[in-house]
Formats: C-alpha cells, structure tokens, sequence
C-alpha cells in the first residue's frame, strides 16, 4: 500500500506533464504546420518562377543554336554578298520560319542596310525592315561593337561566340530577338574584319512558346498575358535589356502546402483523437517502456559497435581500438602489425552459390579468423569480405608473416556451403607500426596497398608493405590524373597513323591509327605502360572512345578506304566503344562537323569496325 501511495504522486506529475506537454505540442503543431504550408507555397510559387525565367532562357537559347546553322557557312557568306535572293529564302529566311517558326527574318549589308526581308514564312520587300528597326537596331548596334572588338576566347580556348539577344516588342507582341553575323565555316573564304553581313531573327513568344516551356516544367494553364491586364502572383514580366517590361506570362499556382493541409487535415484530427485515446494506456505503461528502453539502448549500443552478421566488432570499434593500440604501443615502444584481409573471389561465391552462401562463408572465416588470433589481438569485419586483425606487441615483421601463414592455412581447408565443399583463398596486405608518427589512418592505407599487391601478385599470398609501393600507387594515381587530362584537352596526346600497303608495295589500302602521348614533362612515354595504367584504372574505354573519334575525324579529311583504330577492339574490351549504336554516334557526329553525310557515315562505320 505504501509502495502505491509513494507512486502515486509521481504519476500524477508524470501524467500532469505528459498531459501539458501534449498540449502544447498540439498547439506547436497547429502553429508551426500553418507556417510551413505559407512557406512551402511560397517556396513553390518562386521555384516555379525560376522555372520559367530558366525555360525562356532556354527558349532564346534554342534560337540561337538555330540561327548559328545557318550563320556559320561558306555558302551563307558567299550568296548573302552576291544578293543571290533565291539562295536566301531557301537557306537563310523562309527556311527558318517552316523549320524552325522563327516569325521573321532581316540579312543586314555591312552597312546595316537591309537586303532582304521574310515575315511570316512570305518574303517581302527589304524596306519592310524600317518598321521593325527601331526595336531592332540598339540590339544589332551591340553586336557591331561586339564584332568591332578584339578577339577574345572562352575558357576552353576556342573563340568567343559572337551573338547578341534580346527581347522586344514587335507590332506590340513581345518576341526573342537574336542577331549574328554571317561567317565562313572555313578558309576557303575570306572576309575582311567589319565586312560582316548580319542575319537578324526574330522569334514571337505567343501562346505555342509559353506552353512549350509549361510543358518542360510542370506548369498548368501557362498562358501570356497583355500589359493591359492585371497579373496575379503567379506570372513573371517579360523585360527587355533596358529593364522595360513587355508583357506577362502567367500560369495557374500549385499550392502544395494547401494541398497537403486539405488533404492530411481529417487524418491528422483522427490522429490526435487516437492519440488522446492511447494516452492513458501508455502512461500506465511508462515503467515497462522505461525498462524496455534501457534495453534497446544497450542492445543498440552493441550493434552500433560490432557486426550483425559475424558478432566481430565493427569498422568504427576497430578504428578506436586501433588508435588506442597504437597510443600505447608509442607510450611503451612497441610495434604494432596490421593485417588486412580479403576473401579471393568472393563475388564468384555469391554469384553461383547465392547470398546465404556468401554470408555463411563470411561467418565460418570470422570463426577461424577468431580461432588463429591471441585473445589480445582483434579481428575485425570491415564491410563486405574484408578483414582486418590488429597484432598487438610484435617483435618485427616475421611475428606478422608467421600469423599470415596460419591464418592461410586455415583457408586450405574446405569450407562447408549449402552442403558443398568449397575451397577459397585469401589475400592478406600486412603494415607494421614504425613509430610515434604512424597513425592509424596511415596503417591502415598502408595494409591496403599491400594487400592490393598481393591480389596484383597472384591472389592466395601475403604481401608486406614496402615504401616503393607508395610511390608506385601515387605515380600511378598521377599519371591517371595527367592522362585524363590529356583526354580532356589538356594536349600531349594524339593518333599517329601508320599506312598499310597492299602486296605490291606501293597502293595504300588503309592506315592504322597508333596513341601517342608527349608528356610535357616526361616527353614521349612508352605506349604500352601508359595503356597498361588505362586498363588497370578503368580508362581504356574513354582511351578508345577518345581514338575512334580522332581516326574517324582524320578519315573524314583523306581518301582512305578504311582506318583501323585498335583501343576500339583489342584494348578496350567490353566496355570499348565499337559497337553500332557509338559508331552511328560518331557518324551523326562527322555529318555535323564535315556538313557531308555520306563519307561521314561511310569513314564512321569503317573505323568503328576496324
């Protein structure tokens, strides 16, 4: 009896506070949800603007890149300056307005003189220029001065596009407005600096534009509103270069936070009613959730620490141990060893055996593992089939080398999966301590390089880690980087092609296109060590991708049948480019560079086959 009288007061604050606190929390609920549901559709309301702001920068986009297909040709420059009339409603206006709806079209002399004019896919008169050259000529002003300047390049080296954009208002509608100079695509024709003609393109943004944009975004009911007529929150102006508004696009809001509030609003009362409900159930239950608490946190804290599936501890209680072993092994002027460890093959076990196998072969080598090592030593699981044994008080290397023997020993013997007798081999990379300036950080890459030597070694071994592999992974590791680079555009690297002749001697039948790399430092390095490097770090298919390109561009520019480029067969393997669907990528390529579709396609599939 006294026992229940000296608890019933503090269940009576347990339940007075639990009581209060729920209450507050419901009124903190109801609070901060009426917050989030302003904040998201707000949220909402200005991504959907960026949305559109982004998708009208994608549209002018979009007609520049239209423009620039015609803009950038020999026969542009050619049959503009010849006044050739017919040769430009085929190429340079009409052919714009049926291809791409670009609503009208101006070639300007270098003079700024109009000498031809399209509206709406009909050629008219090049006086029709007049009425549209106030909106027009701040923006061709700009590019003369653009032209008028010295050449700059971008950051890829490669001249600056010369382009100028702008919207305007046209017969009162708001329109994308882009203006170019004409240029030769080659050398073949010359054009003097401020001799350019100009191709002026104007593209109106009406109902069709603004629901292309809506449709790439998610936006309903996009529509574009007049000046004249009042705008909601949910539109964004059209503003010119001068900051002039020239229309509205509108669209209906998503509201997601309304949405969600209408939506969970009776789920979310049901729930606190519920919750009432249960509240005296789980205030008489607090003691018994208290203990079960105490629990689970204990178990928690043993799971946080150690491996479900083997009971071993875990990286992160191997990595504390690790740093304590090696403070005192310092303090006390000892060594310590580190054995990392890892199953050969294992992913062949798992493949033909299934997972349950995999798993069980994992538990049967940490119950061997165990039954090799001292008790002060620790056998760790670090992830998947890697191991990791911490030796404690070693003399020198031998103490390391005599424990990675019994421990391969143990792996002669078979093991026991799904009622199969399988035999596997281990690779072991052993690190020794080497002072108050090893840390484990540091001992622990050190094993891993060793133990990566062992698997290049043959598998089945143990390895010792020695100072040269370092420096062997880190050339390695830089020569990657420098390659990369190189394939990049970073220059060095180049197709040398050697010509194959047929048995007279004299007819050329083809060329074999052979990597080169000059490294600036380095000067020429030998192909097959900086292939080897390809392959071992996964490259050799970017390496083939690189020379298929630059043999098909160079078998573009001759008259060879064929060109043979080997990193797309014999290097590359199966993640190597030669296959159809890159070999009519490469072609779609060389038809847009060389503006010739048939060699292209022909000089592509010979160098993908080849």
């Amino acid at each position: 009896m006294s026992a229940g009288a000296h608890r019933s007061p503090l269940t009576y604050q347990v339940t007075l506070t639990v009581l209060v606190l729920a209450a507050l929390a419901l009124l903190m609920v109801v609070g901060f949800g009426s917050y989030a549901m302003v904040q998201a559709d707000r949220a909402s309301l200005e991504r959907q603007k960026i949305f559109f702001a982004n998708g009208l920068q994608d549209q002018i986009a979009a007609v520049q890149r239209e423009q620039e297909s015609v803009t950038v040709w020999d026969d542009s420059v050619s049959n503009a300056k010849a006044n050739n009339q017919t040769w430009m409603v085929e190429n340079l206006s009409v052919w714009m307005y049926s291809y791409y709806g670009h609503n009208r079209v101006y070639v300007l002399d270098e003079a700024n003189r109009p000498i031809h004019a399209m509206r709406e896919g009909q050629v008219v008169a090049p006086a029709a220029y007049g009425e549209d050259e106030p909106a027009l000529l701040p923006t061709i002003e700009k590019l003369r001065r653009l032209i008028a300047q010295p050449a700059k390049e971008n950051a890829s080296g490669g001249p600056v596009k010369l382009a100028a954009e702008d919207l305007v208002s046209l017969d009162g509608r708001p329109a994308i407005l882009s203006v170019m100079p004409l240029v030769p695509s080659s050398d073949r024709v010359f054009q003097a600096p401020g001799s350019e003609y100009l191709h002026v393109s104007a593209e109106f943004i009406d109902d069709a534009v603004v629901g292309k944009i809506a449709e790439k975004y998610l936006l309903d009911g996009a529509h574009l509103l007049p000046l004249s007529r009042p705008v909601g929150s949910a539109s964004i102006p059209l503003v010119d270069s001068r900051g002039v508004i020239l229309g509205y696009v509108g669209w209906d809001q998503e509201r997601p936070g309304l949405t969600l509030v209408r939506k969970a609003g009776p789920a979310l009362i049901l729930a606190v009613l519920v919750a009432a409900s249960v509240l005296a159930f789980l205030l008489r239950r607090l003691r018994r959730a208290s203990s079960a608490l105490q629990i689970s946190q204990s178990q928690a804290q043993y799971l946080a620490f150690h491996d479900t599936l083997t009971g071993l501890p875990n990286r992160a209680l191997f990595e504390d141990r690790l740093r304590r072993v090696l403070l005192t092994a310092n303090h006390d002027g000892v060594k310590v060893a580190l054995l990392y460890l890892d199953i050969d093959r294992f992913k062949h076990v798992n493949d033909t055996l299934g997972h349950p196998a995999g798993d069980e072969l994992v538990r049967q080598t940490a119950s061997r593992l165990q039954q090799t090592i001292r008790e002060v030593d620790t056998v760790a699981r670090l992830g998947g089939d890697e191991f990791a044994i911490i030796l404690i008080d070693v003399r020198d290397v031998r103490d390391a080398e005599d424990m990675s023997e019994r421990l391969q020993q143990k792996f002669q013997l078979p093991f026991s999966l799904m009622d199969d007798q399988v035999f596997v081999s281990a690779s072991i990379g052993i690190a020794l301590s080497t002072g108050p300036e090893t840390d484990a950080d540091d001992l622990l890459r050190r094993a891993d390089i060793a133990l990566y030597e062992a698997k290049r070694n043959g598998r089945g071994r143990y390895q010792v880690f020695a100072g040269d592999m370092d420096d062997l992974l880190l050339r390695k590791r830089k020569v990657e980087s420098e390659l990369r680079n190189a394939l990049a555009g970073g220059g060095g690297i180049k197709l040398a092609y050697q010509p194959i002749f047929a048995a007279d001697g004299r007819t050329i039948l083809g060329a074999e296109a052979l990597v080169r790399w000059t490294h600036e430092v380095h000067g020429a390095l030998p192909t097959q060590q900086f292939i080897a490097i390809a392959e071992e770090r996964g490259m050799i298919g970017e390496l083939g991708k690189w020379a298929l390109l630059e043999a098909c561009r160079f078998a573009a520019g001759t008259r060879l049948p064929w060109v043979a480029v080997n990193p797309c067969r014999d290097r590359a393997g199966a993640g190597a480019p030669a296959t159809r669907d890159h070999r009519k990528r490469v072609a779609r390529k060389q038809r847009h560079d060389t503006h010739g579709p048939g060699k292209a396609t022909q000089v592509g599939d010979q160098c993908g086959a080849r």
